[in-house]
Formats: C-alpha cells, sequence, structure tokens
C-alpha cells in the first residue's frame, strides 16, 4: 500500500472523528442547525474524497 493511501486512511478516519463529534453535540435527538448540516456535508464529502484516493491506490 502506499504512503499516499495511508495518508488518506488517516485524513478519513479524523474526518469521520469530526463527524462523530458533532453528531455527540446533537445527541440525542441529532437536530441539525443549518451551520452544523454545511459542517456535515463537508465532512462527508472530504470522507469520500479520501476514501476515492485509497480506492485509487489500491488500483493501482
Amino acid at each position: 500500500m502506499s504512503k499516499r493511501a495511508v495518508e488518506a486512511i488517516f485524513q478519513a478516519l479524523f474526518v469521520l472523528s469530526d463527524l462523530r463529534s458533532l453528531m455527540r453535540e446533537t445527541a440525542p435527538q441529532h437536530e441539525l442547525d443549518d451551520e452544523q448540516k454545511r459542517r456535515a456535508a463537508s465532512y462527508i464529502e472530504e470522507a469520500k474524497d479520501q476514501i476515492g484516493i485509497i480506492e485509487a491506490e489500491l488500483m493501482r
């Protein structure tokens, strides 16, 4: 596995931890306001980007 893929794994885990933290802030109903929704969407997009890097590196 390439160094780039390993770094992407760690980045994905960090951003998922950020998303988890956001969910903890909004517990127990997890009703997000507009800013929290924006942050959640940003975290999800970043995780997807990192997963894309991992997939690309594994397919090489």
